[in-house]
């Protein structure tokens, strides 16, 4: 990832501009900073030596679900989606990158006050892109943990968005599971059913069928995991079931595996002490994992409709 200095002098895309990071300030009583009254996305981005193309993953995609996180919190995006797409591939083609990347495109609140509310509330914009290698380490099965916190529920806020704030349910699971001596946490819902990591969703496959816990359990419904679903039904002509998982049902999974923007496809080699299997990536995994590698580093042409193209624009998907 980008150093502070690297960081400091690189291209974002703030206040409707292309401007440098480090001119773009906020202050210290900005709204979103003090309430969390935010919300944004993750995109990633895949550099391809062989074509000297960067490739950017589910474009819009991500910038329509993040309308819809806008929406909830009483905000509206200042572009369109296509716009937003344009923007995008301008600001990665400014800074030159060469290498993968990650994308966090950002809206907030930003009046400069003191009071808690969503209403009567300026919101300002932005997008700062960095470069990116990976978020889990995956030479390895990821060693899990299920979570003494739950994952907060639609009745207090809404999961399906994501909301600044709400991430630190997220980062109280992560640290509690780092600090006990594993790679990630899985949060359960209210009512004790699984519901997803601390920043991916989970799959797992038992007797050939592939299991995810439903958009009931309080998941942010993710664009990887959808793309992992339609790879599984059009490409292995696996039966994919969405639908409450009970915990114990970890222990009996022959597979199990995190998919996420930031994580891409992660298997988990055991959780609570509990290997996994054989403890080593499934087969069902393995196959799932080459196929999305494959499409977002731009080698399936049937799946060119989930990329756009960066220096290459004149025939990028649409």
């Amino acid at each position: 990832m980008a150093g502070p200095t690297e960081l400091e002098s690189s291209i974002v895309f703030a206040e409707g501009t292309f401007r440098r990071y480090g001119e773009a300030k906020i202050g210290l009583l900005t709204h979103g900073l003090q309430y969390g009254t935010g919300c944004f996305e993750g995109i990633r981005g895949y550099w391809s030596d062989l074509e000297r193309e960067l490739f950017l993953v589910q474009l819009r995609e991500h910038y329509e679900r993040l309308a819809t996180s806008a929406k909830i919190l009483l905000m509206e995006l200042p572009h369109t989606t296509d716009e937003l797409v344009d923007i995008t591939a301008d600001l990665c083609a400014r800074n030159r990158f060469e290498t993968n990347i990650y994308v966090r495109p950002c809206i907030f609140k930003s009046a400069e006050d003191v009071g808690v509310r969503l209403h009567d509330t300026p919101s300002s914009f932005a997008i700062v892109a960095l470069p990116f290698t990976a978020y889990l380490d995956k030479s390895k099965g990821v060693r899990a943990c299920v979570s003494s916190w739950r994952r907060a529920d639609d009745s207090m806020m809404p999961p399906r968005a994501k909301i600044t704030g709400i991430y630190i349910n997220s980062a109280l699971a992560k640290s509690e599971a780092v600090r006990n001596g594993y790679d990630e946490a899985i949060l359960l819902s209210q009512d004790g059913h699984v519901s997803e990591g601390s920043a991916e969703n989970i799959f797992l496959v038992r007797r050939g069928v592939l299991y995810t816990p439903d958009p009931s359990q309080n998941i942010l419904e993710g664009c990887t995991r959808r793309a992992v679903m339609e790879i599984a039904r059009a490409e292995l002509g696996v039966d994919v079931v969405e639908r409450e998982i009970d915990r114990s049902e970890l222990y009996a999974a022959e597979e199990i595996f995190f998919s996420g923007t930031a994580a891409g496809i992660a298997y988990v080699a055991s959780i609570d002490q509990r290997p996994v299997g054989e403890g080593s990536m499934g087969s069902m995994t393995r196959r799932i994992s080459e196929t999305y590698d494959r499409i977002v580093n731009g080698r399936e042409p049937r799946y060119a409709s989930w990329l756009t193209k960066v220096y290459n624009r004149a025939h990028a998907a649409v």
